[in-house]
This record gives C-alpha cells, structure tokens and sequence, in this order.
C-alpha cells in the first residue's frame, strides 16, 4: 500500500481547532453551563468562542463551540459529558 490509501488513524489533525454544535432547550443559564463543561476538557476556552442560534419558535437554543482539540480522547470525553448532560437534547 502506498502512504495514499493506507488508513489513518483519525481525521483530525491535532492540534485544532474544532467546532462542537449543542442542542438545548432554551434557558437562561444553558450557554453558561455548556460553556463551564467545554472548559474543563478545554481550559483556554472562552464565551467569545460560542456562536448562539434560537430556534424560530424560540424552544430551543443552538450553540456552535469551537475548541481547541489536542487528541481524540479529550474530543471522545467532552462528547460524552456534552451528550450526558442533562440540559443537552443532542451534540453534533
């Protein structure tokens, strides 16, 4: 096999940046809370990183969180709390 179809081992090259889209139900502390949880696997990070979205009826809220991802697992773990979370309806 030459260097073009041998597989790689994952699609992200790291370090980079990433961005994680988070689904919730809209609520005054929701952005906050996500943003706290992103930090712990991201210590740089920071609100000005996050993009909101409303839905049209305003029921839900859209965040897109671009981190700074270093390996695949610290990525694998933040889903996993993101997706755990209670606030949190689905992470894209």
């Amino acid at each position: 096999m030459n260097a073009m179809t041998e597989p790689k081992e994952s699609l992200i090259d790291y370090p980079s940046d990433f961005p994680i889209k988070v689904v919730g139900i809209m609520h005054d502390e929701f952005a906050q809370t996500i943003v706290e949880v992103v930090t712990v696997h991201d210590p740089e990070f920071h609100a000005g990183k996050v993009e909101m979205r409303p839905s049209s009826a305003g029921t839900y809220l859209s965040l897109t969180l671009t981190v700074r991802a270093t390996s695949r697992e610290q990525l694998d773990n933040l889903y996993r709390e993101l997706s755990g979370h209670p606030m949190v309806k689905f992470v894209l």
